[in-house]
């Protein structure tokens, strides 16, 4: 009986050996790359990734943050006779009613806001729009005027997108390559209860 219970021992012994061995194997980590390749800088074209790196998982184009940049721009150069149009914009609007059938949502909102295009050289997508509260309050549905009763506030979304880094090789000068970060984007705005001073 002795004997059966060593050799049970044994076995356990070197089953647990080997499992211990499996998990150290599978706990060691492949050697860490920072960055990816290389790249001149005449090598890409102005705001443009590497094509590797826009594959399916990456689909800026379907990011709304990324659609409105052409709107954008579109308004931009309709109205860049109209120098005065962005102070107007800038104030808290009253909220017109009527109107709110034929409005984007930024418009009919009690927590109104405007986009603008924000633009990074060294990120992409170079040219993103973020959302911008217009009031500090929120507008007063039966009024239609700004209440401080309660506050406007950005709402935001996590967005993958890639950096323009220099090279970190010695022997990279001139170079640059792409790491991947995630960046807050302010995608509207929304009415929230004013934080009291307890």
């Amino acid at each position: 009986m002795d004997v059966l219970v060593m050799r049970v021992l044994g076995w356990l012994g070197v089953l647990v050996l080997l499992g211990t061995l499996v998990l150290c194997r599978g706990l060691r980590r492949p050697p860490h790359h920072p960055h990816g390749p290389c790249y001149r800088v005449g090598e890409l074209g102005e705001g443009e990734a590497p094509p590797h790196l826009l594959g399916r998982s990456l689909r800026w184009d379907h990011h709304g943050s990324v659609q409105l940049v052409g709107q954008l721009e579109r308004l931009q150069g309709d109205s860049s006779g109209h120098r005065h149009r962005r102070q107007r914009d800038s104030a808290c609007p009253a909220l017109q009613l009527r109107l709110g059938l034929h409005s984007e949502h930024n418009e009919r909102s009690i927590s109104p806001w405007r986009y603008r295009i924000d633009e990074d050289e060294d990120r992409y997508p170079r040219k993103l729009a973020f959302a911008e509260c217009l009031c500090s309050g929120c507008v007063d549905v039966k009024t239609g005027r700004e209440t401080t009763s309660l506050n406007s506030v950005p709402i935001h979304q996590s967005m993958l997108v890639l950096r323009r880094k220099p090279c970190p090789r010695p022997a990279g000068a001139g170079l640059v390559t792409f790491e991947v970060d995630y960046i807050r984007v302010p995608v509207g705005c929304t009415c929230v209860l004013p934080r009291t001073g307890h």
